[in-house]
């Protein structure tokens, strides 16, 4: 369906993101119910009754076509639940009474209808519901076995079949569209729960979930881990309302989100102002400690970029600390209740260690990220540092893309032949020393 299609779709029955499921069916049932009456009010002249028949048939669409417009324009539906449900129910036994009784095919519409108020009704007191329909269908039916002459009969068999056949042709059509929105609507609302279970889950591992109820624990003997935290957060945070420091966060979080994804790595977490990144899984691959690099490169890159904006502005301003390490994790999803996807295993505590040694707006890694990246970036060995419970690590600064390996016109974006090596170790051509 086109754009163009959906907005159009959109602004008639409600927008799927701003309105609920039951709000959308109820806009698109009370318009199409109302569209077919008021037509349908016109394609009864040939009964002899057919001033009584074109009342009730324009009337209730008029009402119908109202509470469409209340519902879209005011954006209520439940509180027109019952009005709607009692317009319908008056018109089909109206036109129980005015047109054929249990012949004439009005019945059938009451399939339809108990459909869509089961439906709409969501399972609150749905009961009543099933009670006023087997009501009403009872009354008809008794009305019509022991007062017959209540009922207006057809002049003839002609008649008969061609507004019987009419009324099963519309119930027809109406079931048909039924079906149609059922569907259309539950597959909006399946994208959307997949959107958001994506939102929280690598895909392969949702599918897994989505299939098994459960994710099997993987090991992967070679990912590179990236952490971040921001140097002297507490002391800023603490002049700053909830509201401005959420808004900040938020602000760097998803340019981090966007710099993450496009040098494929998966967002493990993020816990205050720290962000964890991986590359390397679900899905493995041999580029792994080169994305987080760039990936990292590319943080530090944003956050002078917002440092240079604060100062220029007298506004104080976050460094980020950055710290990269390549090892074995193993990866999987705890729990039942708000569960996520993590990663466990000395690479992550190690990861850790160079982000809390590593010097704010750098890029520090390992000895082991050092030796699968060294061919396309130039790094600054520090020595040995001292890290918290690790003793002393090996640990560079990565300074940036090797030249003759980045573009001329911006040294932060490698060159074609940075991308054909890259594209050798992803097939395994080029061996990492």
């Amino acid at each position: 369906m086109t754009d163009q299609v959906l907005k159009f779709v959109y602004f008639m029955f409600g927008d799927p993101k701003k309105n609920s499921l039951e709000h959308r069916l109820f806009n698109t049932v009370a318009f199409v119910n109302g569209a077919l009456n008021i037509f349908g009010a016109f394609s009864s002249f040939y009964l002899e009754n057919f001033m009584v028949i074109f009342l009730l048939n324009f009337v209730s669409g008029i009402l119908l076509m109202g509470m469409y417009l209340v519902s879209r324009i005011k954006s209520v539906y439940y509180a027109l639940f019952w009005p709607f449900n009692l317009t319908i129910l008056v018109y089909l036994s109206s036109m129980w009474f005015f047109n054929g009784g249990s012949i004439g095919g009005n019945h059938y519409y009451f399939i339809p209808a108990l459909v869509i108020a089961t439906i709409l009704l969501r399972n609150h007191n749905v009961w009543i519901v099933y009670l006023v329909y087997a009501a009403a269908t009872a009354f008809l039916y008794a009305t019509e076995f022991y007062n017959r002459e209540w009922i207006k009969t057809y002049q003839n068999e002609t008649e008969r079949y061609l507004d019987a056949g009419g009324n099963y042709l519309f119930v027809q059509i109406l079931t048909g569209l039924l079906i149609f929105i059922l569907t259309r609507n539950l597959n909006i609302e399946r994208k959307k729960s997949d959107s958001l279970l994506l939102n929280i889950l690598p895909e392969a591992v949702a599918e897994e979930l989505k299939r098994n109820d459960s994710v099997a624990p993987v090991r992967y003997e070679s990912v590179t881990v990236l952490f971040t935290d921001m140097a002297g957060f507490t002391q800023i945070a603490e002049t700053m309302s909830p509201e401005e420091l959420l808004s900040e966060l938020d602000l760097f979080f998803r340019q981090f989100d966007s710099i993450v994804k496009i040098h494929t790595l998966e967002k493990i977490k993020t816990i205050g102002d720290a962000y964890m990144a991986a590359g390397g899984l679900p899905l493995k691959n041999k580029t792994h400690a080169i994305d987080a690099v760039l990936c990292g490169l590319e943080f530090q890159r944003f956050m002078l970029q917002k440092k240079q904006e604060r100062e220029s502005k007298n506004l104080s301003f976050w460094e980020l600390r950055l710290g990269i390490h390549t090892g074995s994790v193993v990866a999987g999803v705890v729990g039942t209740d708000k569960f996520a996807y993590d990663i466990w295993g000395d690479t992550v505590n190690t990861a850790n260690r160079m982000e809390s040694s590593g010097i704010p707006g750098e890029v520090n890694i390992s000895s082991e990220t050092y030796e699968q990246i060294k061919d396309f970036f130039i790094c600054e060995h520090r020595g040995k540092i001292k890290a918290k419970n690790k003793g002393e690590i090996d640990m560079y600064l990565v300074k940036g893309i090797r030249e003759g390996l980045f573009d001329i016109a911006n040294p932060f974006q490698p060159n074609q032949t940075f991308l054909r090596f890259y594209g050798q170790i992803q097939r395994g051509e080029f061996p990492v020393s």
